[in-house]
């Protein structure tokens, strides 16, 4: 017991599922959030610049956020060197920039409970490059059988007719590089907090991020054509889950394995797609819930896995 005590808050096991658990659950609020936002804001599919400015406002007030809060909690945002600004600016633009973009493309052009659950690409994207990248994470039977089980529920996603809905290159094809530009920037986290504190590098990088979603969605034209206080309200809600999300999210995986982290992830399209279907009144098709114990199976195999 004593020894417990000197374990950080964040490398104990129940508060890491803890965490972890809570940030996949706001993360995957965002779906129906996101698309009641644009349709409270009056963005159409077609307009490309208010989707980026939309976004862009999120990021960087989040951002803003996050280095309030840790201004006053007297952090340090001082950089290891001038020139691992460059590394923070490339987390930037892969963690919140074309990973976002790339997201609210794609979600404008898909169903919410769709999206949520191809979206899921990533975690066993993340699992797989982190045994590769890293000595805390290594190859095992558990983490294979995970991933083989998590992509078969995505091919799930894909199964039928026109009517359950087919692959589609502006809504599916953004997804998917939206949670491939999402495990890069997991990886890169460890890099972050060797350069910086990470809970600064993630203000920082959502501020920049957000910022360089501002500026050219305002060059394309980009407007909030309609603002009423629900929308408002919409959008504090999606900031603070990106607030929530990305503080836990990133602290966690900066001093734990990556793959025991990113795998509870797999939760988020479950919630996203649940969610989807109660607050925007999406057809429920029997094959999100095939995915979605598929995904939930992968889950457990690689938690279970004591290698």
């Amino acid at each position: 017991m004593a020894e417990q005590k000197h374990i950080p808050l964040f490398q104990r096991p129940l508060w890491v599922a803890v965490f972890a658990l809570t940030a996949a659950v706001v993360w995957g609020w965002a779906y129906p959030l996101i698309k009641m936002g644009m349709a409270e804001f009056g963005i159409a599919p077609s307009m490309t610049g208010s989707k980026m400015l939309f976004a862009g406002i999120r990021f960087l007030v989040s951002g803003l956020i996050i280095l309030a809060l840790m201004g006053k909690a007297g952090k340090s945002f001082a950089v290891s060197r001038p020139s691992n600004w460059w590394y923070i600016l490339a987390f930037a633009l892969l963690n919140t920039t074309l990973h976002y973009a790339f997201f609210y493309f794609g979600l404008s052009h898909s169903e919410g409970s769709r999206a949520a659950i191809l979206n899921s690409l990533s975690v066993f994207t993340v699992v797989i490059l982190a045994c590769l990248f890293f000595k805390s994470d290594r190859f095992t039977t558990a983490k294979v059988a995970g991933c083989v089980l998590g992509f078969a529920g995505i091919l799930t996603l894909n199964a039928g007719g026109g009517d359950s809905g087919t692959f589609t290159w502006l809504g599916d094809g953004m997804i998917a590089l939206n949670a491939l530009c999402g495990a890069v920037a997991t990886l890169m986290t460890r890099g972050l907090s060797k350069r910086v504190d990470v809970t600064v590098g993630t203000g920082y990088s959502l501020a920049l991020g957000g910022a360089l979603l501002i500026v050219p969605g305002v060059a394309m034209g980009g407007c909030l054509p309609v603002v009423s206080v629900w929308g408002i309200v919409i959008l504090g809600l999606l900031i603070g889950i990106s607030t929530t999300g990305f503080a836990l999210y990133n602290k966690l995986i900066s001093c734990n394995p990556v793959g025991k982290v990113a795998i509870y992830n797999s939760l988020i399209p479950v919630v996203g797609a649940v969610t989807s279907c109660l607050c925007l009144g999406e057809q429920f098709y029997w094959k999100y819930v095939i995915a979605g114990l598929l995904a939930a199976a992968g889950i457990y195999i690689i938690n279970r896995d004591k290698k």
